[in-house]
């Protein structure tokens, strides 16, 4: 869970618009495209983060779990109602997606509290996310760009704010979330773009092990 004013660098103007939106599905997938179209070299990988022990922070692995039963062709997903993302094990999850995908690009997913009048909203910006900062935790940044849902006011009894935010509106944003990234695989999946920045990838990979091999030959020794 984390504070919204804390997220948004000041240079970059990140995306915000209403879980009920005519528009959001094709909006926010449309931010989402922009934000990862120059990194389809590296792994895709979304880290949903929060608890089921609390409803407003179950947002995270609520996302995740859909995520997951999506069977998406170019994301790998982290964070699950049945195996989530939270403050007592988060320092071993990250480390364990960094040693399963070397120069990966993360998307960090949280929930959030924030102003009356931002409740609702949806946001996607550049940099990570801070888990944790709306009720005090010191964990550590995680995210090369991140999406948080604002699910309730922040500023004062977090903790009682947390478990009493309506299911209806984590739900609501669960699905908007999840069914806007699964869009966006569908349409990288049908991109020829992409399947050009595979086979980059896989010809620099086959060339790096090439030369490798040609490294431990007697003729390179020699």
């Amino acid at each position: 869970m984390s504070t919204n004013y804390r997220l948004f660098s000041k240079k970059t103007s990140p995306f915000r618009m209403h879980m009920d939106h005519n528009d959001i599905h094709n909006e926010f997938a449309k931010a989402l495209t922009f934000y990862i179209n120059n990194q389809l070299d590296s792994p895709l990988v979304i880290v949903c983060i929060g608890t089921d022990r609390s409803t407003g922070d179950s947002l995270g692995p609520l996302i995740g779990s859909k995520l997951e039963s999506f069977n998406l062709k170019n994301f790998y997903i982290y964070g699950t109602l049945k195996d989530p993302i939270h403050a007592v094990n988060m320092h071993e999850k990250i480390m364990r997606i960094e040693q399963l995908h070397d120069r990966a690009f993360i998307i960090a997913i949280d929930a959030c509290l924030g102003k009356m009048k931002s409740v609702g909203d949806i946001t996607l910006a550049h940099g990570p996310v801070t888990p944790g900062a709306a009720v005090k935790k010191d964990l550590p940044p995680i995210g090369d760009i991140h999406i948080t849902g604002i699910v309730n006011i922040g500023g004062m009894m977090e903790y009682f704010v947390l478990q009493n935010t309506r299911l209806y509106m984590v739900m609501t944003m669960a699905d908007v979330i999840a069914t806007s990234i699964q869009k966006v695989d569908q349409q990288l999946s049908e991109s020829p773009v992409l399947e050009s920045s595979f086979e980059t990838t896989l010809k620099k990979r086959r060339n790096l092990a090439n030369a490798f091999s040609f490294m431990n030959t007697e003729k390179f020794k020699l």
